[in-house]
C-alpha cells in the first residue's frame, strides 16, 4: 500500500524493457540517523534493477511459492491509482513484465500468494456489487489459479473482514490465517492492524494486534512470518520515525505481541519505507524504499546535468524495491 491517503506521485510510463536483473549493494547507510556502529549495519542492497526498480513507481512485491512467478504494483501518475504487474522465471531469466491478467482497470494493490501458491488475494477499489464504493474504499480480493495456468475472475473475500472502510494489505499465515490493515469505527483517519482467523473455511470476526503493536498513527503494510512469530510492517509519526514512515518488527512470545521495534538504518532511511514481504526461502526481507538522489543536506548547487538524471533515474524519489538477509532483522529479537 502506498500510505494511508494512498498519496501517489510518479510520472512513468507503463512499457518495460527487461535486459537483465541486478543487485545494487548500498555501500553507506542511507541519509538519516546514523547506526551505532557501521560494521553491524544491516546488510541492504536495491534488488531487480531493470525489472522492478526502474525509474517507475514501484512498490508490493511478491513471489510465488516456487520462486518463478513475481508480482508487484505500479502507481500510476497523479494519484490515479494503480496496477498489478507479474514477470515470470524462464529459461533462468525474468520475462518482460506484463498486467496481471485480473487488473488493469481499477486500482489493484498489495498482491500475496496462500501458501499453496493457488490464490492471489489483493486489494482493489472495483465494485463489489453490494454498496456504492468510494475511490479510496479498498476491500480484499481473491483469485484462483485455473487448470490452465490462468486465474479465475476477482472474488470478494466480504464480511466481516471487509467492510463499508478500507481494507489493506492482506498477508497469510501457514495455517490461513489472514493479517490486514484497516480503518475501522472509532479510529477516523488511522489504520490499525489486525488478524482473521480461518475457521472451517471461513474468517472469522477481525481483532486488533493490540497496543503493543498499533500506536495512535497508522499501522499498514503488514508481512506475517509463516509461522506468526513476528510480524513486520510500516508505521508512520512514532518517536523513532526516522521522517516519513518506518519498518518495524514485532516478536510473537508465548502468544503475546512484543512491543514494536524500529529496524535500524540502512533498512529504515529518511525516506519512506513499507510493503515489506518474506521470500519464499526464508532468506530475504523485501520492501519498498523512495529514497532518491535528492534525500538529505546538499553541499553545494545540483548542475543541470545532475538533476535531470536524477529525475529521470532510478533513485527519482519513486518506489524501489531492496532487500536485507532475514536473519539480521530477526537478529532484533531480545535486544533492547
Amino acid at each position: 500500500m502506498r500510505s494511508a491517503s494512498r498519496v501517489i506521485a510518479t510520472s512513468a510510463a507503463l512499457a518495460v524493457t527487461v535486459v537483465g536483473v541486478s543487485v545494487q549493494r548500498l555501500a553507506t547507510a542511507a541519509p538519516g540517523k546514523p547506526t551505532a556502529a557501521a560494521a553491524a549495519a544491516p546488510t541492504v542492497e536495491m534488488w531487480g534493477q531493470g525489472l522492478l526498480s526502474t525509474p517507475f513507481d514501484e512498490l508490493n512485491t511478491v513471489f510465488s511459492p516456487d520462486g518463478k512467478e513475481l508480482y508487484w504494483s505500479i502507481a500510476l501518475p497523479e494519484g490515479n491509482g494503480g496496477v498489478i504487474m507479474v514477470s515470470k522465471l524462464v529459461n533462468g531469466k525474468w520475462s518482460t513484465p506484463e498486467i496481471a491478467p485480473f487488473s488493469g482497470q481499477y486500482t489493484d494493490w498489495d498482491p500475496f500468494f496462500t501458501p499453496d501458491g493457488n490464490k492471489i488475494f489483493y486489494i482493489s477499489n472495483r465494485p463489489n456489487g453490494t454498496e456504492q464504493k468510494s475511490p479510496q474504499d479498498y476491500d480484499i480480493w481473491v483469485v484462483t489459479r485455473t487448470a490452465n495456468g490462468g486465474w479465475s475472475a476477482p472474488e470478494n473475500i466480504g464480511p466481516p473482514v471487509n467492510t463499508p472502510r478500507p481494507e489493506y494489505y492482506p498477508s497469510i499465515a501457514s495455517d490461513g490465517t489472514l493479517y490486514f490493515s484497516a480503518n475501522r469505527e472509532g479510529r477516523p483517519g488511522a489504520f490499525d492492524l489486525f488478524r482473521s482467523r480461518l475457521v472451517d473455511g471461513k474468517y472469522t470476526e477481525p481483532e486488533s494486534l493490540g497496543p503493543n503493536v498499533n500506536a495512535p498513527g497508522p499501522d499498514i503494510d503488514n508481512y506475517i512470518a509463516p509461522d506468526q512469530s513476528y510480524i513486520i510492517f510500516n508505521s508512520t509519526g512514532r518517536p523513532d520515525d526516522m521522517g516519513r514512515g518506518d519498518l518495524y518488527i514485532s516478536f510473537n512470545e508465548n502468544g503475546q505481541w512484543t512491543p514494536a521495534k524500529h529496524l535500524p538504518a540502512p533498512i529504515n532511511s529518511s525516506a519512506r519505507e513499507y510493503c515489506s514481504i518474506g521470500s519464499p526461502d526464508g532468506k530475504y526481507l523485501y520492501f519498498t524504499s523512495k529514497r532518491g538522489f535528492a534525500d538529505g543536506p546538499r553541499t553545494r548547487p545540483f548542475t543541470t546535468k545532475e538533476l535531470r538524471e536524477g529525475l529521470t533515474g532510478t533513485l527519482n524519489g519513486g518506489g524501489n524495491i531492496y532487500r536485507v538477509p532475514l536473519s539480521e532483522v530477526l537478529s532484533l529479537r531480545g535486544t533492547p
